[in-house]
């Protein structure tokens, strides 16, 4: 069994990876985004929806925090190819539920560009809520596109470097690992 610090480099697909976030990190922010939430929220009903693949584990855990009556929904859009953003965003599953007069809380694994982020809020914006914030695990500011007025929960900042684990992949490996990998580019 190796220990934690043998486990700090990773490859995936020929990709060599370095761990920049460990899984108590993650639990800890989650626990008091979870706390912020609870506070918010408490005499409300809001919706959380959570945007495919990536959110999943972020969704669990912070579902887990969340104490007050809540709705949990999904959507699931495509925005990458390999480690490449692409400008155009795939709604693969959209929203399944009735937002008008209601709290709507995104849930992100990450916001790079904005694109999904700017696709999802759309669509919820379409249907007339009450309220929309954004939760997301990671955000790249050096990365973002478009601006936003409602990233209300952010876990960590990060550079603009691609990241995988806690529910982020590359070519679909990695979103099991617990921890948060940046790639590591080789020096030229």
């Amino acid at each position: 069994m190796k220990t934690p610090n043998e486990r700090m480099n990773i490859t995936i697909n020929q990709k060599q990876f370095e761990r920049i976030i460990d899984y108590n990190q993650i639990k800890k922010r989650i626990r008091l985004i979870g706390i912020q939430l609870n506070v918010t929220y408490e005499n409300q009903h809001p919706v959380f929806i959570g945007v495919l693949n990536g959110c999943f584990m972020v969704m669990a855990d912070l579902m887990k925090q969340i104490h007050i009556a809540s709705e949990i929904s999904f959507v699931k859009l495509a925005s990458y190819e390999g480690t490449s953003q692409r400008d155009q965003v795939s709604e693969l599953i959209g929203l399944d539920c009735n937002l008008e007069g209601r709290e709507v809380v995104i849930v992100e694994d990450i916001v790079d560009t904005g694109n999904s982020l700017r696709h999802t809020l759309d669509a919820v914006y379409a249907q007339k809520p009450a309220s929309v914030a954004v939760c997301t695990l990671l955000l790249k500011p050096k990365a973002l596109q478009h601006s936003f007025d409602n990233i209300a929960y952010v876990g960590f900042e990060i550079d603009n470097e691609f990241v995988v684990g806690y529910g982020l992949d590359y070519g679909g490996i990695g979103r099991t690992l617990p921890d948060i990998y940046r790639e590591v580019v080789p020096a030229k």
